[in-house]
């Protein structure tokens, strides 16, 4: 029976749909395309935050001496770098209909903790009864340890709890624990793909 749903955030709740705010800024610093990018979400500085090993003032503070620029510029380019995320309003509907039902649900990210703000500023804080961030727990998936912290948050044994995420490794190390998954690509419809553990709650 499945007790607990368990989410993942960017990619699946939040989606960047728009990065021409990103090409702008790599435009307005004079650097390379991707630059930007580059910097805030493929950098070691980037994994530390994420593990909880640099603050959120440190990261950033960091993520402007990589690129060249003034201090003073980081909140807006931290503005417009979300500027171009869209939030997933269909599966917000379901989060909603899901605890309407009397479901578990849990969110599991890789992030800083940032994301706490972030969830505030979206209004998605409240949908949540676990939100499991990396740079709290210590731990990114997909290290099963994090699969592992999320479970026994949640209550729940691997086959009782069902994850939603749009990363294949993350998702087979989930398996790997007997845990069921979706992996949400684009266009994939995550009610339907719920709807038997609904409707039939054996996994």
């Amino acid at each position: 029976m499945i007790k607990a749903f368990i989410f993942d955030f960017d990619e699946v709740l939040v989606r960047t749909e728009d990065a021409s705010p990103h090409h702008a800024w790599d435009q307005r610093l004079g650097l390379a395309p991707g630059s930007v990018e580059r910097a805030i979400r493929h950098s070691d500085l980037w994994i530390q935050a994420q593990l909880g090993r640099v603050t959120p003032k440190a990261f950033w503070t960091g993520v402007a001496e990589m690129l060249y620029m003034r201090r003073e510029d980081v909140a807006e380019l931290r503005r417009d770098f979300y500027g171009g995320d869209r939030l997933n309003y269909r599966l917000v509907e379901l989060l909603r209909d899901l605890r309407e039902r009397g479901c578990t649900l849990a969110l599991l990210a890789n992030d800083s903790i940032e994301l706490e703000t972030r969830l505030a500023e979206l209004g998605l804080d409240a949908l949540f009864d676990h939100v499991l961030i990396s740079a709290q727990i210590g731990v990114m998936k997909p290290d099963v340890t994090a699969f592992r912290v999320a479970l026994q948050t949640v209550g729940a044994a691997p086959c009782e709890a069902l994850l939603i995420d749009d990363s294949l490794t993350h998702v087979r190390a989930a398996q790997s624990l007997g845990m069921p998954t979706i992996l949400v690509r684009h266009g994939t419809d995550v009610r339907a793909e719920l709807q038997p553990y609904l409707d039939n709650p054996a996994p």
